[in-house]
């Protein structure tokens, strides 16, 4: 998962600089096929698999999967990342593209697209955790990677169908060469500070900048395009100016005033993204911790048992309840309130995500001593029996994480992509998905150093052994909350001091 998301900044980057978002898709999506079709082909023929484990015998005695078939599976699984990687990072920006932003329904209409963009994932995922995990259980691998397969192969021609109407945004290069480009003018100087006379007479746009304001010119919103294109360098990030106010290097190295802008846009979200990587972090506890939690309690409905891997359908649920709500009831009624265009602005709306993070991990925690305090008095503690408490506790935190990953994620994809330059949307668009990729990482880290710092010959360490109920489960949550605390502290201070650069916001 976390190289998939990851993988989402080679789709982005691609998307800006090659190919259109149009075509990175397609070919995204071609390939996640191939690589489900390995993966169900694997799961199908006895012969591309280690021999099946006697039931009878240790699990130390079944035969890892080594040579051709090994790399068979590696093969099928990193198509799949690819393929999704590349989807994640063209996808939402290409369906952004088809708005028209310089207008008030433009804005409003893309704000709706990404909302249900969160939407149908969590559609998706609706599918996944139940229906293909009941297949998964009962009929096998094969038939839970056969869906898949079928399911990626008939949205292609889905997509297709709307290719007359599609708007594309023509790639203009890579955003990261002119990323390095500029910081690279404003490190190294060619020679000294200009006099004031040259500096003066130097205003006048130079043979770039002229071909750029012929470029702007054709656009809708041409004024103030073009004054940005050249006017002075603004006063923020001041350092970078000099990629302008002195000579290159080199002529590879000549900066015109819009690239300079650019950059410094890119380097001001970037402490907005960084400040999310901690939601991500919580986040993957839905798919570790907690499900360990729900598997020592009830898991029973009625005469139905739910299977601990089916349980994120609870954020996945309280998800498509919220983003039609939010979206039809709570926007219109922030609109009325603040007499904004947007109601709520992007940076709020990733607030409240990051302030629910908190909240989660407080539950959390709350919820793991109701556990084992129930271990305790019910004297199951290293029985293994399923305790007397229903796992719908647990469904407390992932309806608060699960209302935090729509705020944030949501409010985080269309963020970037109407704040980045538009020759860097797509691969800005795809910082959300890396978010996520990083707070994978970073939660595993925080496992390994947590475990580190609390084992010792006379402490046990909180998050290890073989039972749920020796651990400190709720200490680390404890310690997420807090971590999580801080991180909103480090964000207010951040987001009090952004400007946005597009209509609809205030200052």
């Amino acid at each position: 998962m976390g190289t998939a998301f990851l993988l989402a900044l080679l789709g982005g980057f691609l998307s800006d600089a090659a190919l259109t978002t149009y075509l990175i898709y397609l070919i995204s999506a071609f390939i996640e096929f191939l690589g489900l079709v390995i993966l169900t082909a694997q799961a199908k023929s006895s012969a591309l698999k280690p021999p099946s484990c006697d039931t009878t015998i240790t699990k130390s005695s079944c035969q890892e999967v080594s040579g051709g078939k090994a790399a068979m599976l590696f093969a099928g699984l990193y198509l799949v990342a690819l393929g999704v990687g590349g989807i994640k990072g063209s996808l939402p920006a290409h369906g952004a593209e088809q708005f028209d932003e310089n207008t008030v329904p433009g804005r409003k209409a893309r704000s709706t697209f990404f909302n249900y963009f969160v939407f149908c994932l969590s559609c998706g995922g609706l599918i996944a955790v139940t229906l293909v995990v009941w297949v998964e259980d009962n009929k096998g691998w094969q038939w839970g990677f056969g869906i898949s397969t079928i399911t990626i192969l008939l949205s292609i021609p889905v997509f297709l169908a709307g290719s007359a109407t599609y708007r594309s945004k023509i790639p203009s290069g890579s955003p990261l060469t002119t990323i390095a480009k500029v910081l690279v003018a404003a490190i190294f100087d060619g020679h000294a500070a200009q006099s004031p006379s040259n500096a003066i007479a130097d205003m006048a746009p130079s043979p770039v900048e002229t071909i750029q304001i012929e470029e702007l010119a054709k656009d809708e919103n041409t004024t103030n395009k073009v004054i940005a294109a050249t006017e002075a360098p603004s006063k923020e990030l001041k350092f970078l100016n000099r990629a302008v106010e002195r000579n290159a290097i080199h002529k590879a190295l000549v900066c015109t005033t819009q690239e300079v802008e650019e950059v410094k846009i890119v380097i001001r979200i970037l402490p907005i993204f960084l400040s999310t990587i901690m939601l991500s972090c919580c986040l993957a506890q839905l798919s570790t911790f907690s499900v360990q939690q729900a598997a020592t309690m009830d898991t029973r409905i009625g005469g139905l048992t739910v299977p601990p891997a089916s349980l994120p359908v609870f954020p996945v649920v309280f998800i498509m309840i919220l983003a039609p709500l939010y979206d039809h009831v709570i926007v219109p009624f922030a609109r009325k309130i603040t007499k904004t265009e947007m109601g709520i602005t992007h940076l709020q709306r990733i607030g409240v995500g990051l302030l629910l993070s908190i909240v989660a991990m407080a539950v959390a925690a709350l919820v793991e001593v109701k556990r084992k305090r129930v271990a305790r008095s019910s004297g199951l503690v290293d029985s293994g029996e399923p305790l007397p408490i229903t796992f719908f506790w647990v469904a407390l935190q992932y309806l608060f994480l699960g209302s935090a990953d729509l705020f944030t994620l949501a409010g985080l994809l269309e963020f970037f992509f109407a704040e980045a330059p538009s020759g860097m949307r797509s691969l800005a668009t795809s910082l959300s998905w890396a978010s996520l990729a990083m707070g994978y990482y970073l939660s595993s880290v925080l496992v390994s150093i947590v475990n580190d710092i609390t084992g010792g010959e006379h402490h046990k360490k909180w998050l290890a052994g073989s039972n749920l109920n020796h651990y400190h489960l709720e200490r680390f949550y404890w310690l997420m909350c807090a971590l999580s605390a801080l991180n909103f502290g480090n964000f207010l201070v951040w987001a009090s001091r952004y400007r946005y650069r597009t209509a609809g916001h205030k200052g």
